[in-house]
């Protein structure tokens, strides 16, 4: 298997982690699972070898772009996922 990510991936996952741990009352893992979902549905695609790479190679004008998408992302999923919990879906 080839070693590549979605550098959204882990911003969003961080995002989603800091967020939880402000959170009063903790996320369930399937809330915070399907928030993640939507939220990398709509990012575009940014695959890489070594997250470390991309980093480097980004200026801070787009990693505060990508951080702001994400961001923007996360907020509407949770309205969406509030609105249909996961529990209340049929499967």
């Amino acid at each position: 298997m080839l070693d590549i990510s979605n550098y959204y991936e882990q911003l969003v996952i961080d995002q989603l982690w800091k967020l939880n741990e402000g959170s009063s009352e903790p996320l369930t893992r399937a809330f915070l699972e399907d928030v993640a979902c939507l939220v990398l549905n709509q990012l575009p695609p940014c695959y890489v070898r070594n997250a470390a790479d991309k980093s480097a190679n980004l200026t801070e004008s787009q990693y505060t772009q990508m951080m702001d998408a994400a961001s923007k992302a996360i907020r509407q999923a949770i309205e969406l996922v509030h609105r249909r919990p996961h529990d209340d879906r049929e499967t």
